[in-house]
């Protein structure tokens, strides 16, 4: 698939913004062409506009895929070998050691009884009864995008992964970055990152770029930065292999 159409996708407020790269012309970088963008309020209607352009053959998505069952989880981690520490999930406790100072960006994805919680509170109650720790508020927020994306998953039809921006930015960097990209320094260095490995993103996204965030399609960017690797088989997954909980979703960070 070196040369597959791929699309990048992160969560903003109003729903779902998507980065296609322009046409693959080798070395697992986009063709030098601006990016194309795309916005939905759900992602399987993201997906399927992008696919009105020509179909995707490769998904990344900034939202955890496979949700941890708990301290069950412990020596039941399927494939991947056993659960992290406390039930948590492998893959954030990998990208959380390679990222080093940018560590906080990862959150430690709930026990998916937490997830489903009806409140916040009892999502505290629960996760702190099935791994011992409580659950952030953003990681909680993400309820509804996380389980959307989830059910999603199941019928996409195509390869769909996970990704974590910090971590493809370290990677395109080659040491994790120094300045947030909520600074003005942060943001110009991770544009420039991906122009050169190929994901241009032009000051004139259309529509998209009104509905969502610099940071939101920053990361887009960086999404479709990772599914041009994983398409051309670069890219790599933490846990490797995957680990997989009871709901049979392989659970990896891709980069």
């Amino acid at each position: 698939m070196k040369d597959a159409r791929v699309l990048g996708v992160d969560a903003c407020r109003a729903g779902w913004i998507g980065v296609v790269p322009s046409a693959a012309s080798g070395g697992g970088s986009g063709g030098g062409g601006a990016a194309r963008a795309y916005f939905a309020p759900r992602i399987a209607d993201l997906v399927a506009r992008a696919d009105a352009d020509g179909e995707v053959a490769v998904v990344a998505v900034d939202m955890p895929i496979g949700l941890p069952d708990g301290l069950s989880d412990v020596h039941a981690g399927g494939p991947g070998g056993p659960g992290g520490p406390g039930g948590r999930r492998r893959a954030d406790v990998l990208a959380r050691a390679e990222l080093g100072p940018r560590w906080r960006s990862v959150f430690m994805t709930p026990a998916r009884a937490a997830i489903e919680a009806d409140d916040y509170a009892t999502a505290v109650a629960v996760n702190r009864r099935l791994t011992g720790e409580g659950v952030s508020r953003q990681a909680y927020g993400l309820k509804e995008k996380l389980l959307e994306v989830e059910r999603w998953v199941r019928e996409a039809g195509r390869r769909v992964v996970e990704i974590h921006p910090e971590l493809s930015f370290a990677r395109l960097a080659g040491a994790p970055l120094p300045h947030p990209k909520t600074t003005w320094a942060g943001a110009e260095r991770r544009r420039e990152l991906l122009a050169a490995a190929g994901v241009v993103l032009a000051g004139d996204l259309g529509p998209a770029g009104a509905a969502a965030g610099v940071d939101d399609v920053l990361d887009a960017g960086a999404a479709a930065w990772t599914a041009l690797r994983v398409a051309s088989g670069e890219a790599r997954p933490l846990p490797d292999p995957p680990e997989v909980f009871s709901d049979g979703i392989p659970c990896a960070i891709w980069a």
